[in-house]
């Protein structure tokens, strides 16, 4: 049951991995006991998925409660539990609550530290996650100090091309971007993105992502023919492979929406961003964030093109929403 959950998970198909989980966590509940390892493996993937559809309030009570069992029963540097850590991090980050996440992967990454070592995966996975979320309150020095470690470790121990080592490579490109660096930024996204192709192949998800990446930097500096070129390339290779509801498809149609609607394409952009909205609508429903930054970014290009009618219903819709939700 868990492995076709993972499958739905994979395929963005949210309530049929949802329904599977939430069946097979009660399962394990009654069958095993609610603090055996299983029940709370179980726990944390239906925290996942809860996270993944934007369902941040029933995902954090989730990952509370697995943090805390888990504390108790193996103890508070077991690797479980510092995962449930991590996980619960992560969720505050995605809530913009960065003081809670700070202090959380602070505390983890000091144990990994101590425990595992400074060179060891899950450490360098936690020093990853405490840059990022430094990069989101624009504490630059602190996350490009952590990424520029942790990219030289990963090199010197994984090796130049293994996967965890481009990820460093693409933070601390994002890094440099969010500063204004665009040589440093573009200079190790352009290596990135070459890499990933000869490694994993043109098609594979985290080539994908480093196009996209690639393509914003080109945007922020106002290349706007660069930036086109890669996410019309993106946009068909995620069409073509993760199909069009994918979540990962419906980011890159609307980032080439975007990038129309900076060159004033206003047909191109509106047709993507109302296609973008349907989708996203009838996959994750109307409530979901990513539903909502479609709604408004929409909403922007009515206004743009003086639309006032159509932008002010979208606004007010989107306003009532965010108040409720």
């Amino acid at each position: 049951m868990s492995n076709l959950a993972s499958t739905y998970l994979h395929q963005g198909r949210w309530d049929e991995a949802e329904k599977l989980l939430a069946q097979n966590l009660e399962i394990c509940k009654r069958v095993l006991g609610p603090e055996h390892p299983d029940t709370l493996t179980n726990v944390n993937n239906l925290a996942s998925i809860y996270e993944a559809q934007g369902q941040w309030d029933e995902a954090e009570k989730l990952q509370v409660q697995n943090l805390k069992i888990r504390k108790r029963v193996l103890g508070p540097e077991h690797p479980d539990t510092l995962t449930s850590m991590n996980n619960l991090a992560l969720t505050y980050s995605a809530q913009g609550q960065w003081d809670e996440a700070g202090k959380l992967q602070v505390q983890n990454l000091e144990i990994r530290k101590r425990v595992l070592g400074p060179e060891h995966p899950a450490t360098l996975t936690s020093m990853n996650n405490l840059a990022l979320t430094y990069s989101a309150q624009g504490q630059w020095d602190e996350a490009e100090k952590l990424q520029v470690q942790n990219l030289e470790i990963r090199k010197r121990v994984l090796g130049p091309e293994h996967p965890a080592t481009l990820t460093s490579m693409n933070n601390l490109a994002s890094t440099y971007r969010a500063q204004g660096q665009w040589d440093e930024a573009e200079k190790l996204q352009v290596q990135n993105l070459e890499i990933r192709k000869r490694v994993l192949g043109p098609e594979h998800p985290s080539t994908l992502t480093s196009m996209n990446d690639l393509a914003a930097t080109y945007s922020a500096q106002g290349q706007w023919d660069e930036a086109e070129k890669l996410q019309v390339q993106n946009l068909e290779i995620c069409k073509r492979v993760l199909g069009s509801e994918h979540p990962h498809t419906l980011t890159s149609m609307s980032n080439l929406a975007s990038t129309y609607r900076a060159q004033g394409q206003w047909d191109e952009a509106e047709k993507l961003q109302v296609q973008n909205l349907e989708i996203r609508k009838g996959v994750l429903g109307p409530e979901h964030p990513d539903t909502l930054t479609s709604v408004n970014n929409l909403a922007s290009i009515y206004e743009a093109q003086g639309q006032w009618d159509e932008a002010e219903k979208l606004q007010v819709q989107n306003l009532e929403i965010r108040k409720r939700v």
